[in-house]
């Protein structure tokens, strides 16, 4: 299958990078020091969303400024090791000129930073928790990255593992590609469904981007 294209936009982990392992390694400490239980933690959605949103659904309001400082630093602490390029990323990312493409996060833009460092990928535009007042679901986040690269939303494929991520994605009208690296294809609602980024290639023509999309 081939998608016309002027430009891709990536979420970051799950997508470009694993840092699972770290995730939940920092989110169980978190959730420990804050009191909360492990019955009240396994009911929210923690991938793909900001951590603002996620300490909100757990903390009371007044406690929440506090408690997003203390996982960035928690995370952040662990990216050292605790971060590894997915398969696919390296040889698609080098494919094309950094106006082509963006990623856009949940994370903050310090730990964004410090991930994408670890793994060696420095994007030219980055759209992190920072940058926006509604995040994914909602299509603030992509629709900004267009804006930055000078796009119309509907020429933009985002690639995403989350359902979260996804809907945000559809939600800018833009062509979505998931990724089956942490959920399962059934759980994922796109226009496109992948095991990962080495079933994706890109041809950087006069009229835009051609991707081309295995199985």
């Amino acid at each position: 299958m081939k998608i016309q294209a002027d430009a891709l936009l990536f979420d970051n982990d799950g997508t470009l990078v694993s840092s699972l392992e770290s995730v939940y390694r920092c989110w169980t400490r978190w959730a420990e020091e804050y009191g909360i239980t492990a019955e009240e933690f396994a009911r929210v959605e923690l991938h793909g969303r900001p951590a603002a949103e996620i300490a909100a659904d757990l903390l009371p309001a007044d406690r929440v400024p506090e408690a997003v400082v203390r996982i960035e630093q928690l995370e952040v602490e662990d990216v050292e090791g605790g971060v590894h390029l997915l398969p696919g990323t390296r040889a698609l990312l080098d494919s094309m000129p950094a106006d082509r493409w963006a990623v856009v996060t949940s994370a903050t833009r310090r730990l964004a930073e410090a991930r994408l460092e670890e793994a060696g990928i420095r994007p030219k535009t980055l759209i992190a928790a920072d940058d926006i007042t509604r995040g994914k679901p909602d299509p603030e986040p992509f629709l900004l990255a267009a804006r930055r690269l000078g796009v119309d939303p509907a020429r933009c494929v985002v690639f995403e593992d989350a359902p979260a991520g996804l809907r945000a994605g559809r939600s800018a009208g833009m062509t979505t590609v998931a990724l089956t690296t942490t959920h399962q294809a059934t759980e994922l609602h796109a226009d496109i469904v992948v095991a990962d980024l080495s079933a994706v290639s890109a041809l950087v023509t006069d009229g835009g981007v051609e991707i081309s999309v295995g199985g």
